[in-house]
């Protein structure tokens, strides 16, 4: 469960990077290019966030979707916490160099192994951020639709290689992201919906210490 689990956030992480890579040139098509502009400012004026998620992830396979709930907090040019709550109790750091377990006494253990992947997705996510795109993330086609308020961004694999894995990536918001849906070729299906998305306001000094904050 904990793999299947890590391996969606894996792809969130990735969907994240999407996200960024839009600011740093993609190309956009059909859609109106002040709409883009306007969605790229107003997620990027939040320099850190908080959020409830729930994801669920859905395959051919399973009898029934994978569900898991918890908390998000995100500060750009540091990285990202993913505590999970349900099923099981887990929280992850995530900076650009490594991963790491937070274990119940707030000690950091890094991982090795399963999540390294999304470790090396989030250091090209916090490089993104900080504007050294990446000639690697440059594999999606991005199509806008709505408004400011109420938009959502359609993201479509460029290149064979990544298509053949990734049918696509959507995500929908508005001054925050709100949610994101992933659809393999496999037939599986990740969705993140987001609630009670907010600037993080003060972070604890656990927070600071596991995302590396001077």
């Amino acid at each position: 469960m904990r793999n299947l689990i890590s391996r969606s956030f894996a792809v969130w992480a990735l969907c994240l990077i999407g996200l960024a890579f839009i600011s740093a040139g993609a190309r956009a098509q059909d859609n109106d290019p002040a709409l883009l502009k306007t969605v790229l400012a107003q997620l990027s004026s939040h320099a850190s966030v908080r959020a409830e998620f729930t994801q669920s992830r859905e395959n051919p396979a399973l009898a029934q979707p994978q569900v898991s709930r918890g908390q998000l907090l995100f500060v750009i040019g540091h990285g990202m916490l993913w505590q999970t709550h349900e099923p099981y109790a887990e929280t992850l750091a995530l900076t650009g160099s490594r991963t790491a377990r937070i274990d119940a006494q707030g000690q950091l253990q890094t991982v090795r192994g399963g999540e390294r992947g999304v470790s090396q997705v989030s250091q090209m996510l916090q490089s993104m951020l900080a504007g050294k795109p990446d000639d690697a993330l440059r594999q999606f086609d991005i199509k806008t639709q709505g408004t400011a308020s109420q938009w959502v961004l359609r993201f479509v694999p460029r290149q064979s290689r990544m298509a053949r894995v990734l049918a696509g990536i959507e995500l929908d918001g508005g001054s925050f992201l709100q949610g994101i849906r992933v659809d393999l070729q496999n037939g599986e299906t990740t969705r993140i919906r987001f609630t009670d998305t907010r600037d993080a306001g003060t972070l604890s000094a656990l927070e600071t210490r596991a995302l590396a904050i001077p």
